[in-house]
């Protein structure tokens, strides 16, 4: 009985993720997760299909695991979810893999695997031009809304408290309604992170001119959600960005994508350097 049950205990402690790879090689199909607000990370286009540069990163681990597996005819698969449900479709096997702006975290790592680093972007504040609000201290007896539950909005609480900035937050759902609240001067400021702030503004353009904080109050680490326990299929999501550092590929997607904000930064250029991992 002691052996039953030892035997039991050791069953019972294989993650319930470890068969990824063997799900999608059964299935012919790997399922990807997106949110269709975050250009230009991800959205959905025109005719309802997924794009942006962290859309594009994933396609080539889906080439990258065809390749591994011998499944030259892999299908893709695009589950559209929301901020807040990202991390638990795939906590729950909704999808394999989450390809947005999530930003890797300790505490989102009890829930969830991640990548390698996929981007670097830091959180700043937009507010209306004339407004002169260029620092976080500007904002005091203002307004600034925040997406409930994300890494911005407890960076921001923390940034407030750092520079004894007495601001109210505004919690909202999505970056579509703190445009919005900003636009109607509901709230004076609209925090998240810069260069989704600058990928809203342009895919909303409405004659509005806007200005982001001189400095920016936190730096966020984007990395692909992944079933937490899972090596394995770790390895070969990996393997496919690593490859693309390594190559210098994921210049092109950085171009077709972020290349009128300007080149890579230093520092996410050092982070394609850093994780150019040989086989």
């Amino acid at each position: 009985m002691r052996t039953l049950a030892f035997l039991l205990a050791c069953f019972l402690a294989v993650p319930a993720t470890a068969q990824t790879l063997d799900k999608i090689r059964k299935a012919g199909a790997i399922s990807f997760g997106y949110i269709d607000t975050a250009a230009p990370f991800s959205y959905a286009d025109g005719n309802g299909e997924p794009q942006g540069y962290s859309v594009d990163l994933c396609h080539a681990v889906a080439e990258s695991i065809a390749s591994q597996l011998k499944l030259p005819g892999l299908k893709t698969r695009w589950v559209k979810l929301t901020i807040q449900n990202r991390l638990e479709a795939v906590r729950t096997k909704r999808v394999d893999v989450e390809c947005g702006t999530t930003t890797w975290t300790l505490a989102r790592q009890k829930l969830v695997d991640f990548s390698l680093v996929t981007f670097v972007d830091g959180g700043s504040i937009l507010a209306k031009l004339g407004g002169r609000l260029a620092r976080m201290s500007d904002f005091d007896g203002k307004k600034i809304a925040v997406i409930k539950g994300t890494t911005t909005e407890r960076a921001l609480r923390e940034a407030l408290k750092r520079t004894l900035t007495t601001s109210e937050v505004v919690l909202v759902a999505a970056r579509d309604e703190g445009l919005a609240l900003l636009r109607k001067d509901e709230v004076q400021g609209f925090a998240s992170d810069r260069t989704t702030l600058i990928g809203i503004v342009a895919a909303n353009a409405a004659g509005d001119a806007f200005r982001l904080l001189d400095e920016d109050f936190s730096i966020e680490q984007y990395a692909l959600a992944l079933p937490r326990g899972d090596t394995d299929f770790r390895i070969a999501v990996n393997r496919g960005l690593a490859r693309l550092y390594r190559t210098g590929e994921v210049q092109q997607i950085y171009d077709r994508w972020l290349g009128s904000l300007g080149p890579p930064s230093m520092l996410l250029s050092a982070t394609y350097l850093i994780q150019s991992l040989s086989e």
